[in-house]
């Protein structure tokens, strides 16, 4: 309740209108829905490969899928941090990231396989691809990104909607959570050593990625050719 008396008076304070401040929160909110939308067609999509892998083939690259919206302060707050009026065409113009999907695999093939089913995907266009596996972050961090642009059909014609989606595997995204996490509670001021453990903890990620693809990898082997085999 403190926090809502202090809100309305600040509001008082700077003269704001209070009706014209409820419009555009109602203008933003009512712009962002086809994020939304945008989301429900890629889900859509990701929910088919899933039960596809799941049931017909013999290996799952998906491990977990999840989607957020960017909420309209994160969004006015990017926009002014790279100088751009807050704006919801400027949002739509600069802003790539609105909606989100995150996709954990068991391995860092498994990314590059489901980078390829999506690309091959008609009504998805590529728009920007970031491979920070091949060329990681100077703190460590690894993933895939990707841009694209999804149609969503409304009842005044189509719209192309961006979606950024990000794939990794489980050690990579324990390892972004536990990043995002400690930026958080420093305030982006992290400690040197810190910064030092973090990065030799990527690297202990990306070697067990590494050694668990060798271990599925052999294991394939085996199945394929026998155990009485030698595996060489």
């Amino acid at each position: 309740m403190e926090s809502v008396k202090q809100l309305k008076t600040y509001i008082e304070n700077n003269n704001f209108n209070l009706h014209e401040i409820s419009n555009e929160l109602n203008e933003w909110k009512n712009s962002l829905i086809i994020y939304n939308f945008a989301l429900d067609e890629i889900n859509t999509k990701l929910k088919i490969l899933n039960e596809e892998f799941q049931f017909i083939h013999n290996h799952n690259p998906i491990e977990h899928i999840k989607s957020r919206i960017k909420d309209p302060k994160g969004i006015m707050q990017k926009l002014h941090r790279k100088g751009y009026p807050i704006t919801i065409e400027n949002a739509k113009k600069y802003i790539h990231d609105i909606a989100g999907v995150r996709i954990t695999c068991s391995f860092i093939s498994d990314i590059y396989e489901i980078y390829n089913i999506i690309e091959k995907q008609d009504d998805i266009k590529v728009i920007q691809v970031k491979d920070y596996i091949q060329n990681p972050k100077p703190n460590g961090y690894k993933s895939l990104h990707l841009i694209i642009s999804i149609p969503v059909f409304l009842s005044t014609g189509m719209q192309e909607v961006l979606v950024e989606i990000q794939i990794r595997t489980i050690a990579m995204d324990f390892w972004a959570s536990l990043e995002h996490k400690i930026y958080y509670k420093f305030d982006k001021s992290v400690p040197a050593h810190l910064l030092s453990e973090l990065k030799d903890a990527a690297d202990a990620a990306h070697g067990l990625d590494v050694k668990m693809k060798k271990i599925k990898d052999s294991v394939d082997i085996f199945q394929t050719i026998g155990k009485n085999q030698t595996l060489i």
